[in-house]
C-alpha cells in the first residue's frame, strides 16, 4: 500500500506511471481470482462489501441458461446491505426462513422458488453475527434446478474457510478486504463466466470493463491483494488454532455465568461467538468489556451503535430480550491464550455484577 501511495499515475492512463498503477491493480485482481477459483476478468473492485452486494443484486441477471431473474429472494439473516434488496423493487423481494439454529431452511427455499418466476437468490456463506455456516452448495443446486441464480455474500468466509465459487456453484460472490486484515473501504464482486445482464450502480467512466465507473482505489486494492495472499498462506494453521481458542472461550463464558452461545449446535466460523446471559444488556456489556480493554460488539459491527434487537436472532425465533442482549466476540490471527484469559476475566467481573443484580 505504501508503494501504491507513492504512485502518481491513474491506472486508466497509458503512460508509464499509469501502467505501473494498472499493474498493481491487476496483481491484486489475480490474487483474489486465484483465491476463489475465478477468472481475473470476472473480479470487479468496489468501494466496500455493501457496494459489491448492491452491484450483485441487479434485476435482469442471466446465467448461461434460463431467463432473467425477475425477483429476489434473500435469507432472513442476511447483512443489511442484502436485506435492502439492492435495485429490486420492494414488491419483488421475498424472504427465506431460517431454522432456530440460524441455518437457511432449504425446504422453504424450494417452496418459495416453486411459487413464482425465476429468481436471484442471495444466501451468505457464513453469518456475520452467529458465524453459522450456510448450506450454499446445496442451495445452489436447488436454485439452478428452478432456473434461478445464486449470489453468495462470502465476506465473512474469505480467509477463514476455503471458498471456491465454482465448487460451491455460486453465480456471484462478494468479498471485503477489512475482514481479512486488509484496508477498510475496498471490496469486490466476483462473477462466473457466462453471467450477463449485470447493470452498473455507478456509471460514467469505463473502468472495471464498464461494470463499475470511477478511478480505482489503487492503494486500497493493493492492500486487498496483499491481505488475500497473507490470509490464505496462514489459513490451514489458523483454522484449528483459532477454533481451539474459540472453544476455550465459550466454555469459560458458560462456566462463569451460564452464557447461552447461539448456533453452537451447527457448523460455524472458527472465530465468531454470539452469546448472551439472563439479564445481560448489550450496551452495558460493550462498555464493561471496553473498560477492560476488550473490543466487542452488539451484533453486526455495521449496526452495533444502534440499541435494537438483532434481526438475526429474531429470525431464529429468539425473544426480543435475548435478541437485545447479545454480544459478539471475534478472534483473529493475533489472538492468543492470554487474550482469552483477559476476556474471561472481564466476563467474570460483568457476571458478578449480573449475579448481584
Amino acid at each position: 500500500m505504501l508503494a501504491a501511495f507513492d504512485l502518481v499515475g491513474n491506472p486508466s492512463s497509458v503512460h508509464a506511471e499509469g501502467r505501473e498503477a494498472r499493474r498493481i491493480v491487476e496483481d491484486a485482481r489475480s490474487a483474489l481470482a486465484a483465491a476463489v477459483g475465478a477468472l481475473s476478468r470476472n473480479v470487479i473492485f468496489t468501494s466496500a462489501g455493501t457496494e459489491a452486494n448492491a452491484l450483485a443484486l441487479s434485476p435482469g441477471l442471466r446465467g448461461r441458461s434460463g431467463g432473467p431473474a425477475e425477483r429476489l429472494l434473500v435469507s432472513a439473516v442476511e447483512h443489511a446491505s442484502v436485506l435492502s434488496g439492492g435495485r429490486f423493487p420492494v414488491g419483488r423481494i421475498g424472504q427465506i426462513r431460517v431454522t432456530p439454529a440460524g441455518v437457511v431452511d432449504l425446504d422453504h427455499l424450494r417452496a418459495v422458488l416453486a411459487d413464482g418466476p425465476p429468481a436471484l437468490v442471495s444466501i451468505m456463506a457464513a453469518n456475520n453475527e452467529t458465524g453459522a455456516l450456510q448450506p450454499v452448495a446445496e442451495a445452489a443446486r436447488i436454485v439452478h434446478e428452478a432456473g434461478g441464480l445464486l449470489h453468495v455474500d462470502a465476506i465473512q468466509a474469505l480467509g477463514k474457510l476455503p471458498f471456491d465459487i465454482n465448487e460451491i456453484g455460486a453465480d456471484l460472490a462478494t468479498f471485503s478486504a477489512h475482514k481479512i486484515g486488509g484496508p477498510k473501504g475496498v471490496g469486490a464482486l466476483v462473477i462466473t463466466e457466462g453471467l450477463s445482464g449485470l447493470e452498473p450502480v455507478l456509471r460514467g467512466g469505463g473502468q472495471e470493463l464498464n461494470r463499475r465507473a470511477g478511478t480505482e482505489n489503487v492503494a486500497g486494492i493493493a492492500g486487498f491483494g496483499a491481505a488475500v495472499k497473507a490470509s490464505l498462506q496462514a489459513l490451514p494453521e489458523d483454522l484449528q488454532r483459532v477454533a481451539t481458542l474459540r472453544d476455550s472461550l465459550e466454555n469459560g463464558l458458560r462456566e462463569i455465568v451460564g452464557a447461552t452461545v447461539f448456533s453452537d449446535q451447527v457448523k460455524r466460523l472458527p472465530n465468531t461467538i454470539l452469546f448472551t446471559a439472563p439479564g445481560l444488556k448489550a450496551e452495558t456489556a460493550v462498555i464493561g468489556f471496553d473498560l477492560e480493554g476488550i473490543a466487542v460488539s452488539s451484533g453486526s459491527a455495521c449496526s452495533s451503535g444502534k440499541v435494537q434487537p438483532s434481526h438475526v436472532l429474531l429470525a431464529m425465533g429468539a425473544g426480543p430480550e435475548l435478541a437485545q442482549g447479545a454480544i459478539r466476540l471475534s478472534l483473529g490471527w493475533s489472538t492468543g491464550p492470554e487474550d482469552i484469559n483477559r476476556a474471561l476475566e472481564a466476563w467474570r467481573k460483568l457476571g458478578n455484577h449480573l449475579l448481584k443484580g
